[in-house]
């Protein structure tokens, strides 16, 4: 049997300099409140010891339930179709090879191929057409549900003004940015520009890309072909910004014969120029 010590009293001392809680100071709290107004980045982040707060980390996992549920979240292709009617009638509506939604997410080849019956919907509106207008559903059908229309509705304006030939829209669920390829062979289309929904992060469940592609007709069309126009809604690259960097990009293409990583987007320059 040993003797136990007994217990020490509690000490009336403050706590060593060493031992004492670093707290932020206010002239660190008032830098890191200016940056997050400059930025949606998750930073300088309230902790207790080695964890979040309460509240960053709740705002954390509701930004990833939102995330996930975006990838799943399916495509309202009727009420899509019926937004965009007017703008190059008619709206086509196709799928891909990917049936369902799981199906999508773990084949993504299938995602880049039309399905038995999508060249037959699209094969009696084929002709000579300058662009091709893809609208698909990707990692995130609502950001195409949402942005799809205000930014093609001031592009295809702007395009029919300098007598582009604008081809059928076409609608695809469980569409990756390769169909493009496809639809644009089989309509005629000399460019393919598609609007996806992007993958969601965790401080946008709702955002969209264009791709543009300059004929791309061959089967050795890859990712370097193509020119990304990314991060499109209200709170990104806005609406009108969008619309003129594709109207931009595309006549650049035409010019140039050729799309991708050759193909330097100015179009940023010209923007902050005032266009």
């Amino acid at each position: 049997m040993t003797d136990a010590s007994p217990p020490r009293p509690p000490s009336d001392r403050p706590p060593s300099e060493g031992s004492r809680k670093d707290l932020p100071s206010q002239k660190d709290l008032a830098l890191w409140e200016g940056l997050r107004r400059l930025t949606a980045a998750r930073i300088g982040l309230a902790r207790s010891g080695a964890s979040l707060a309460t509240a960053p980390l709740l705002d954390f996992r509701l930004a990833h339930s939102r995330a996930r549920d975006a990838v799943h979240e399916p495509l309202d292709r009727a009420r899509l179709v019926a937004a965009l009617a007017g703008l190059s009638d008619p709206v086509l509506a196709v799928a891909s090879a990917a049936a369902t939604r799981s199906d999508y997410l773990m084949r993504p080849d299938l995602g880049r191929r039309l399905d038995a019956d999508g060249e037959a919907i699209l094969a009696p509106h084929a002709g000579r057409y300058d662009v091709v207008f893809v609208i698909a559903d990707g990692l995130a059908a609502r950001a195409v549900a949402a942005h799809a229309r205000p930014v093609l509705a001031p592009t295809i304006e702007a395009l029919r003004a300098q007598n582009w030939r604008i081809a059928p829209l076409v609608v695809v669920r469980h569409g990756r940015v390769a169909i493009g390829d496809a639809i644009a062979a089989t309509l005629g289309a000399e460019c393919a520009a598609i609007l996806i929904g992007e993958r969601p992060g965790l401080s946008a469940a709702d955002s969209m890309g264009a791709y543009l592609t300059f004929r791309p007709h061959h089967p050795g069309t890859t990712d370097a072909d193509r020119n990304c126009i990314s991060n499109i809604r209200p709170e990104g690259l806005s609406y009108a910004d969008a619309a003129f960097k594709i109207v931009h990009m595309l006549g650049a293409m035409r010019a140039a014969g050729l799309s991708g990583v050759r193909l330097k987007d100015d179009s940023g320059r010209l923007i902050e120029g005032g266009r």
